[in-house]
């Protein structure tokens, strides 16, 4: 069977395609707050894959996702969003308004998360997310703006500044101002994860794309990478659903 997973998130769009559990291609692009555009672009790729079924993971508005299904449709073959539920596969939704959960971290949570372990699961990507479990029970978490969100609002907060693009990789107090940004937004978002697994033991996931960065300075809390653990949760929600 082929399939396409979708992840639509605020800026970015991607997209892996398998075929009999493995991924065959996959790419990622910026939207630019049109979603159903790029998809539109993407379309006629997708048609001639001649896939079986199509599963997303969106955060975007009804009015968005019903363009983008609509674009879908085209293929005509199954699309399933996936949405956040109170309860699903064992996994219970921490939230009291289960609403207000971002499916991208209801997904990420629903990959790893086991009755046998606690985690803290955390996500590198626009926004750096933290999620919290005991054992099945989602606990709620944390979101912050990521390393580059915050620079951009130092950026335009403060004449005279250019901040170049480099590295997060020092936490040494900064001899200039561009280190001093660099390494204090890093600093930052790191103590927060430290002061988060110090508050009880529990393993710690990181996914996205500067997971390995933040996993470099986390080594005594013997981090977990995951690559793609949002497709995984999405197979995973795929898989429960009923027939």
């Amino acid at each position: 069977m082929k399939r396409l997973w979708l992840d639509i998130g605020n800026t970015r769009l991607k997209y892996w395609i398998t075929e009999d559990q493995q991924v065959i291609e996959q790419a990622a692009e910026l939207h630019l707050q049109s979603p159903a555009d790029l998809m539109l672009g993407l379309i006629q790729h997708f048609k001639s894959l001649e896939l079986d079924h199509v599963g997303i993971s969106s955060v975007q508005d009804k009015k968005n996702n019903d363009r983008i299904l609509r674009i879908l449709r085209m293929l005509d073959v199954p699309v399933t969003f996936a949405k956040v539920h109170a309860e699903y596969s064992g996994l219970i939704c921490g939230y009291d308004n289960i609403g207000q959960l971002g499916i991208d971290r209801w997904l990420q949570v629903l990959a790893v998360a086991s009755a046998e372990q606690n985690l803290c699961v955390v996500s590198c990507g626009t926004a750096l997310t933290i999620d919290l479990t005991a054992g099945l029970q989602h606990l709620g978490g944390y979101i912050l703006p990521n390393l580059y969100l915050q620079r951009n609002s130092l950026i335009q907060n403060t004449k005279g500044i250019k901040i170049p693009d480099m590295a997060f990789s020092e936490l040494s107090p900064g001899r200039n101002t561009i280190d001093a940004v660099h390494h204090g937004i890093f600093f930052g978002l790191l103590s927060t994860i430290r002061q988060v697994m110090l508050q009880s033991p529990r393993q710690l996931i990181l996914t996205g794309g500067d997971a390995a960065l933040f996993a470099a300075y986390l080594n005594d809390f013997n981090p977990r990478i995951e690559p793609d653990l949002l497709l995984k949760g999405l197979k995973i929600y795929i898989a429960q659903q009923p027939t």
